[in-house]
């Protein structure tokens, strides 16, 4: 099974957390990551003067931030059905973190 490769080769933060996205087939819209930034990597895009700083890197034709968080571009060509799944691993990043704080004997 093949599925298409996409670039992504336009980018604009149009809210706190929203990427307006042009690729390479000429699909334009809008992504709200806001519900996804947990974790190590993407977690820290909550500042959003970081999240502020996205940038298309060329050759690898997705999006990226100086901490090193990238996503896929297929994944944001096609965010409606990738969607679900994000929100869910965000939430289970955070309630490890949540977890991992508890443990700690202050």
């Amino acid at each position: 099974m093949t599925h298409p490769i996409h670039r992504v080769v336009g980018c604009e933060c149009v809210a706190p957390y929203s990427l307006r996205l042009r690729f390479d087939d000429e699909l334009e819209t809008t992504v709200d990551l806001a519900e996804v930034l947990e974790g190590e990597i993407y977690g820290p895009l909550r500042d959003p003067f970081l999240f502020a700083r996205v940038a298309v890197d060329p050759e690898i034709g997705t999006v990226v931030w100086p901490n090193g968080a990238d996503f896929d571009p297929s994944l944001l060509h096609d965010w409606p059905m990738h969607r679900e799944a994000f929100v869910a691993a965000a939430k289970r990043w955070k309630s490890q973190v949540t977890a991992r704080v508890a443990e700690k004997p202050w």
